[in-house]
């Protein structure tokens, strides 16, 4: 697409706070000169505000302070002021009850940071799964120039001559010692493995995935998503991208410029190729709705369905994130796009270049890594997103997680009635369960944990997994780890704490998944579940106060991105008025 950048020089948003000298400017630019800034910083140049979400208790994000000085480098070199500025961090490792409930508040705190103050740009310094879909939305909202810079995925781990992917091995692990293939000692010594260096999950995790989102969506440089948290290669990344977002601010190329239907197209597909996390289905439509963009679910299966899954690697097949790096990353996934005609090639993105422009030349290190289509993991990838009586609004499944002969079954439901019930329940052997059955989770919804926790991938009984059965259909309203696997449906909508037909499933009930139809059913009559549903009442407490209290009066469903519904288009204010 074309893009007209604006005049320069211009007075900035900026200004507002620091040029001239009124006894208002004086106030604002005399306070900040405590730290040292000499009188000619303030002369009209850039402000780019560097969103930090370091903490020490988002592990992931650990090493965001040494990027940070990076960009700062940049933003110098470049001829703007950089103002480092440390923002509300949603951690997947800690937060409680889930960091997802939390996304949202984030995003409102970031968006605030963002239009109450002197920022001209911003640099979103994100790492960690919640991180990177909060900040995006701020920026969307807020509309000033901004630019993602991601923290990287972890090296390899490796645990007896075996590659360990973060997560994806805590739940083969942990399933191995309840089936009695791995002593819990050994269990303890895999753990030193799993995370060895600095950054984010090393698998196709939703770390990885959404790193791919914002650069497939145009948000971040060329090449941003793939790069190893400790690799040299990652500061080079920060400091251009530091030095870029200066020539945005002058060039005034924003947000609404990038983030079009045809960019979350793009980004769509691009989840398909890289048999990315469930997780980018309720980030993406979030930010949709940030941005005003026409993006709904029936789009992720529109436009992922004959993508094939062409990254090899876990939860979905062999590699980690490093290789994928060393193989070219996410250019070469995005060039094959175009080169099989599902790229939208003039898309803009943060470099001012089209998104074909950035791809066209790269090249593929090693076919076993990035495969050819003829030898993808599945020849259909994306999100399949399912409907019928069970999920009206829509449920959706990984079909490159899954166990390709359970994407077409019937079985009887085994039902628990929360997360709390489950655990009660799952290692009894008395259990009326078997491999044929149909694990259903309710009240892990949006509204209903609160907050739509990452429970989703139910472990199985013990006594099914001490049969050698690895995977059963699981159906629920909760999410599932991106570092995750099996024939998992989520997100089931409407959620059973709102009244879906989710919460009226029994014990003994038949339900039929039919992936290639993208059916999901409840075999009962229409009258039946009329009259469960007019019976309902729900069961989950309500929160009397707080944020809990207002996630879970305004949270949306998941089949609409699980924002709160008066966030939904509100770029129409994008920055607010100076208060003197």
């Amino acid at each position: 697409m074309s893009f007209n950048p604006a005049s320069w020089p211009r007075r900035l948003r900026s200004q507002e706070w620091y040029g001239g000298n009124s006894r208002d400017t004086i106030y604002h630019r005399g306070w900040l000169k405590n730290q040292g800034y000499p009188h000619d910083l303030f002369d009209g140049r850039p402000i780019i505000g560097i969103l930090n979400t370091w903490s020490d208790l988002t592990p992931c994000n650990g090493h965001l302070r040494e990027l940070a000085e990076k960009v700062k480098a940049g933003v110098w070199e470049a001829g703007g002021f950089p103002v480092e500025v440390p923002v509300f961090s949603a951690s997947e490792n800690t937060f409680r009850p889930t960091a997802m409930m939390f996304r949202n508040l984030a995003a409102l705190a970031i968006e605030e940071t963002i239009r109450g103050q002197p920022m001209d740009g911003a640099v979103l310094l994100v790492g960690c799964d919640k991180t990177t879909p909060s900040l995006m939305m701020a920026a969307a909202s807020t509309d000033i120039p901004s630019i993602v810079v991601t923290g990287g995925p972890m090296l390899n781990g490796y645990f007896r001559g075996e590659r360990v992917g973060s997560g994806t091995h805590l739940w083969k692990f942990s399933e191995a010692v309840k089936a009695g293939e791995m002593t819990q000692e050994e269990f303890l010594e895999a753990e030193q493995s799993m995370s060895r260096s600095s950054g984010t999950c090393n698998t196709m995790g939703t770390a990885s995935t959404m790193a791919s989102m914002a650069e497939a969506l145009g948000m971040a440089l060329s090449g941003n998503a793939a790069i190893p948290a400790v690799d040299s290669r990652r500061r080079v990344m920060a400091q251009l991208s530091g030095r870029r977002i200066v020539q945005m601010v002058k060039d005034d190329l924003k947000p609404s410029d990038i983030l079009t239907k045809q960019a979350f197209e793009n980004a769509i597909r691009t989840n398909g190729a890289i048999g990315g996390s469930t997780n980018a289905v309720v980030h993406l439509l979030a930010l949709a709705g940030r941005v005003g963009a026409d993006v709904t679910l029936d789009d992720w299966d529109r436009c992922g369905r004959d993508v094939p899954t062409i990254v090899n690697l876990m939860p979905s097949g062999e590699y980690l994130m490093e290789e994928f790096f060393y193989a070219g990353g996410l250019p070469v996934v995005i060039k094959r796009l175009g080169e099989a005609g599902l790229l939208h090639k003039d898309a803009l993105t943060v470099s001012g270049l089209t998104m074909w422009d950035e791809v066209k030349d790269v090249v593929n290190h090693n076919e076993d890594v990035i495969l050819p289509a003829e030898r993808a993991l599945t020849p259909q990838g994306g999100i399949a997103v399912l409907r019928g009586n069970l999920a009206p609004s829509g449920a959706v499944l990984k079909p490159s997680a899954a166990s390709p002969h359970l994407l077409n079954h019937r079985g009887r439901a085994v039902v628990f009635e929360d997360i709390d019930d489950y655990k009660a329940k799952i290692n009894d052997d008395g259990l009326d369960i078997d491999e044929t059955c149909i694990m259903v989770l309710k009240n892990c919804g949006p509204k209903g944990y609160p907050g739509m926790a990452e429970v989703g991938n139910m472990g199985l009984p013990p006594k099914v997994l001490k049969k050698g059965i690895t995977d059963m259909v699981r159906i629920s309203d909760a999410r599932m780890s991106g570092t995750a696997y099996g024939t998992v449906v989520l997100h089931t909508s409407p959620e059973a704490a709102a009244g879906g037909a989710l919460a009226v499933v029994r014990d003994g009930d038949m339900i039929e998944l039919d992936v290639p139809n993208r059916r999901l059913h409840l075999e009962i009559s229409d009258d039946e579940l009329a009259a469960r549903l007019a019976e309902w009442q729900p069961m989950h407490e309500r929160p009397a106060s707080g944020y809990e209290w207002l996630h879970q009066q305004h949270v949306t469903g998941a089949d609409t991105g699980a924002d709160l519904d008066f966030l939904k288009g509100c770029r129409g204010n994008p920055v607010g008025k100076d208060s003197h």
